[in-house]
Parts: structure tokens; sequence; C-alpha cells
């Protein structure tokens, strides 16, 4: 089996749900969650979930692992950040993202829901180092 075989293969105990293409996997451990979020090639966030989420662009934070792949994030005042695997993530909300070249991007996530900003002590906007 290929690595993107094992990384996109089933999760035992996980939550499995799709959202404007994207397939997310969520398994609760303690008072996190861990997910695995894999972005289909041409996906962007401004045309496949803007519309859903009703939002100008992405206010949740994104810690984690991008395990395969290449993304682009793209923040309100112009400012960009490339990501290729394998590579730590930190994005802050306020972004629009897309996947770059002809393969899917697999993202491992740390979150904390609604709390993530504050508990890993991230700026609420980018370009102002202030955390919530």
């Amino acid at each position: 089996m290929n690595q993107l075989n094992s990384l996109l293969g089933p999760m035992p105990g996980a939550e499995h749900r799709e959202i404007g293409g994207v397939q997310v996997d969520v398994v609760r451990t303690g008072a996190a969650r861990v997910k695995r979020i894999v972005y289909p090639v041409g996906f962007r966030w401004s045309q496949n979930l803007k519309s859903l989420v009703g939002t100008p662009l992405c206010m949740h934070a994104h810690v984690g692992f991008l395990a395969h792949g290449q993304i682009t994030i793209q923040y309100a005042d112009g400012a960009t950040q490339e990501f290729v695997a394998p590579q730590a993530v930190a994005i802050e909300p306020g972004h629009d993202g897309w996947v770059v070249g002809a393969e899917p991007a697999v993202l491992i996530e740390f979150d904390f829901e609604s709390e993530t900003v504050q508990r890993l002590q991230l700026p609420t906007t980018h370009g102002t180092g202030k955390s919530s």
C-alpha cells in the first residue's frame, strides 16, 4: 500500500463526514479532537465552503501536520503562507486556502473546537499577534 492509500484508509472509531467535497474524520481524545482532513485536488475554501459556512473567510484556526500534498493560505491583508508536506501547520483565523498541484492535501489537525485559538494561544486575527 502506498503512502497516500494508507493516509486515506478507514479510521477505526472516527466520526466521518463530508462537507463541500472535503473528507473529515474526527476522533475525540480527552479535551481535544484529532482530525484527518482530506482536501481534494482543485479545492479552494472561497469556492467550495464559503457559501456553506456563510463567512467571507475561514474563521477557524488550524494547527497540525500536513502529511501529504501542498496548500496555500491567503489572509485578508494579502499575506500568504505555503505549506508542503511533510510540514507542521499553524493557520490563524481569517483566511482563504487552496490545494496546489495534482495531489489531494491531507492535514492531521488538533483542536479544542471553539476554544482552539485561546487554548493554543494563536492570534485571533492574522498579523495582530494578539490571542483572545
